[in-house]
C-alpha cells in the first residue's frame, strides 16, 4: 500500500510539472487533474511575474508562459518554499537555460537585478550589526551591511524596458548599490568603479579599518598619493554609513 501511494505520488507530481511527457495517474479524474495543473503552474507563474516585471514585459504572454513552464517542467529547485521561487528561477537561466536567438541579450544581467530587489527585501538583518556615523568611520571596523549588495553589469539594467534594449554591452559597467533603509524600503543607488571597489574590499574583508582599506586601494590605483586615497575614501564611505550600507559589527 505505502508503495503504491508512493508510485502515485510520483506519477502526480510527474505529470503536475510536465502534463506532455507524462500521464496522470490513472485513478484520477482529468477534470480534478487539470484544476491541479493549473493551480500548480499559475502559482509559480504569478511568483516568478511579480519578481520579474521587466523581463516579463519584453516578451509576448506565450513566450512568456513558455519560459515559466521550461522551468517549472525542468528545473530541480533546492527549496519548497515559494518565497525562494524568484531565486531558483534566477538559477535556472543561469545554469540551465540555454539562452535562445531571440532572448534579449542582457537577460541574465536584468534578472539578476530584478531578483536582488526582492532579495534585499526579504533579507534578515545580522542581529550584530550597528550603524555608524560619518565620525565614526576613521576608528571601526568596516562592513557592508547584510542589507545592502554592491552589484556591477555589463548592460544598463536600469534603463531597459520594452522601447529600450540594448543589443550590445555600454562602453562603461553600470554601479549600483541595492540596500534597504531605516525604514525598511529598497533603494536603488548609482555609484562608479572606486565606490565599487571600497565596498568590494570591505566585503571581501569583513573588519577592515580605513587605513587597511586605503591600503588595498593603493593596490588598484597607484596613480592617487595616499592622502587623495584616504580622503576620498573617508567621504565615500562615510556617506556609505550614513545610508547605512557600511556598518560596524558589536562581536569586533
Amino acid at each position: 500500500m505505502p508503495e503504491h501511494f508512493t508510485q502515485v505520488q510520483q506519477a502526480f507530481m510527474a505529470h503536475i510539472r510536465d502534463p506532455q511527457q507524462h500521464a496522470k495517474p490513472s485513478d484520477i479524474e482529468e477534470r480534478r487533474m487539470a484544476i491541479y495543473r493549473d493551480l500548480f503552474f499559475n502559482n509559480v507563474d504569478g511568483f516568478v511575474s511579480s519578481a520579474y516585471p521587466v523581463l516579463k514585459s519584453l516578451y509576448s504572454e506565450q513566450a512568456w508562459h513558455r519560459l515559466v513552464r521550461q522551468f517549472f517542467s525542468q528545473h530541480d529547485c533546492k527549496s519548497p518554499y515559494f518565497l525562494d521561487i524568484a531565486g531558483e528561477f534566477l538559477a535556472f537561466l543561469a545554469n540551465d537555460y540555454e539562452i535562445q536567438s531571440d532572448d534579449p541579450a542582457f537577460m541574465l544581467e536584468l534578472a539578476h537585478y530584478e531578483w536582488v530587489e526582492l532579495d534585499v527585501s526579504v533579507a534578515q538583518e545580522v542581529a550584530e550589526e550597528v550603524s555608524l556615523s560619518a565620525h565614526q568611520v576613521t576608528s571601526s571596523a568596516l562592513f557592508l551591511s547584510s542589507l545592502a549588495r554592491n552589484l556591477c553589469y555589463s548592460f544598463p539594467v536600469h534603463t531597459i524596458s520594452a522601447d529600450n534594449q540594448p543589443s550590445e554591452p555600454a562602453a562603461q559597467p553600470s554601479y549600483f548599490v541595492v540596500y534597504r533603509d531605516s525604514d525598511d524600503e529598497v533603494q536603488f543607488l548609482s555609484t562608479n568603479a572606486m565606490t565599487a571597489l571600497l565596498l568590494n574590499i570591505i566585503e571581501s574583508q569583513p573588519g577592515a579599518d580605513l587605513n587597511d582599506v586605503c591600503q588595498a586601494v593603493a593596490e588598484h590605483a597607484p596613480e592617487f598619493s595616499q592622502e587623495q586615497l584616504y580622503q576620498g575614501a573617508l567621504n565615500t564611505l562615510s556617506a556609505m554609513a550614513e545610508r547605512g550600507i557600511v556598518v560596524s559589527n558589536t562581536l569586533v
